[in-house]
Formats: C-alpha cells, structure tokens, sequence
C-alpha cells in the first residue's frame, strides 16, 4: 500500500524533454488550414474590424455632441 503512494520524481530536465515530446506529437495530430481558408478568415477579421472601428466612431460623435450640448445647456 505504501509502495503505491510512491510517486517517482522526474527531474526538472527528464519532465521538460517529456513535455516538449508531447508538444511534438500533438502538433503532428493538428489539421492546419490551407491558403484559401487562412485568406478567406483574414479577410473577414480586417472586413469585421473596420466595421466596428466605424460603428464606434459614429457612436462616439454622437455621445460627444449629446453630452457637450447638454453641458453647454447646464452652464448657462
């Protein structure tokens, strides 16, 4: 029962060279996409930030102009 309770202790080296063997063969099991896919996604993200980019420069201007007027109504 007690030998049970025995975990073996790797040193720092044996348990680096064990995960990064374990990193290897993971990475060989990852389907990559191919040109067409990475191409296809980019262009979504850039198309997607710009549009967003847009969304938030109109709101902006919009609440800068609503809060200015109103501090400009308060002041008076």
């Amino acid at each position: 029962m007690a030998g049970e309770l025995e975990v073996k202790q790797q040193s720092w080296i044996d348990s680096t060279r064990a995960y990064l063997g374990d990193i290897r063969s993971e990475m060989k099991r990852v389907t990559w996409p191919n040109l067409e896919k990475v191409q296809s996604t980019t262009l979504v993200v850039i198309v997607s930030v710009f549009i967003f980019a847009a969304y938030f420069k109109i709101v902006d201007t919009i609440l800068t102009k609503t809060l200015v007027a109103a501090q400009t109504a308060l002041v008076k």
